[in-house]
């Protein structure tokens, strides 16, 4: 046994290793989303957020973005950066919320509610950012919501996010129906058992879950700022209300504490998708590069723009 894991770490550190002559050779930068694979976040140039990468890979001179994430971040990526080549290692990490509404579906909203600005969260296609008024982040969106002038606000495509945001607003949010199946799965049931078994924990959750389980959370914060949390919280037991990725920076940050996962199954089947091959694939033979018409890329652009400036 010990022999098959010792084969299989040397697998992947000639892997890693071949990953980071590819990127040296091509001039390309390495993103990591914070629910990607450990092996992938501990050689990547940066790793974050979503749209926090997208940023960071404008001020670099790379000439290549290799995005390892689902499809919507390297297509911000994209929108962010139409000098730069942006690869999507695996085709086929999607994102089954972005998947729940279309541009068509955002156009009609508008329609029914003509007085009402389009709050997109960053978890859209670039086509659905197009037809909105500005974006948001998990991180930022109560402060995107009170910025606008209007008194209801239409937020696409989270129902969750939009419920979480109704706390400290206002304003009407009128939300489209969608979800992340993944953090669907915390449940507050699961939260009092795990909390009886580790007395003392603390329970962190993200916006995009149901609204029982953040009445049921100690701190909400959007991944970024659970980070900044455990690091900075003196308890010992933290219960991690996202993705599982994200212990693997907890962990190496705090290696005093004890992260645990709120549910076993909080895994994001698409976000697991990219491996260390899929990157040497696609960088070697330049495949599954982003392309985002030019008119979309624009006024996409602009409702990224218009969070920023804020």
């Amino acid at each position: 046994m010990n022999n098959r894991n010792n084969n299989n770490l040397e697998n992947i550190k000639a892997k890693q290793k071949a990953v980071k002559e590819l990127l040296k050779k091509k001039n390309a930068v390495l993103l990591a989303h914070n629910y990607q694979r450990d092996e992938i976040q501990e050689i990547a140039d940066f790793q974050g957020d979503s749209l926090e990468l997208s940023v960071k890979a404008n001020k670099t001179d790379a000439d290549i973005i290799v995005f390892c994430g689902v499809r919507f971040m390297a297509e911000s990526a994209a929108i962010m950066n139409p000098d730069k080549t942006v690869i999507l290692p695996n085709e086929n990490a999607g994102c089954p919320m972005v998947d729940m509404i279309t541009a068509k579906d955002i156009v009609n909203l508008k329609a029914d509610y003509p007085d009402a600005p389009v709050v997109a969260y960053v978890n859209t296609s670039a086509e659905c950012k197009a037809v909105s008024d500005i974006c948001c982040t998990s991180a930022n969106a109560v402060k995107v919501v009170n910025s606008l002038s209007a008194r209801r606000v239409i937020m696409v495509p989270d129902k969750n996010l939009g419920s979480y945001v109704q706390r400290f607003t206002d304003k009407e949010i009128i939300s489209w129906p969608g979800f992340c199946p993944p953090h669907k799965r915390t449940v507050p049931e699961d939260i009092k058992a795990l909390k009886e078994k580790y007395p003392g924990a603390v329970f962190v959750a993200h916006p995009e879950s149901a609204p029982e389980t953040i009445d049921a959370a100690d701190h909400v914060s959007s991944t970024s700022g659970m980070y900044k949390f455990v690091r900075e919280s003196a308890a010992k037991y933290f219960i991690i209300g996202t993705e599982r990725g994200i212990m693997y920076k907890m962990k190496k940050e705090n290696p005093d504490k004890v992260f645990i996962p709120s549910n076993p199954g909080l895994v994001c089947p698409n976000m697991k998708k990219t491996h260390l091959d899929d990157i040497i694939i696609s960088l070697e033979n330049m495949e599954n590069i982003i392309k985002i018409p030019e008119n979309v890329r624009i006024q996409a652009r602009k409702s990224i723009e218009n969070m920023l400036a804020l």
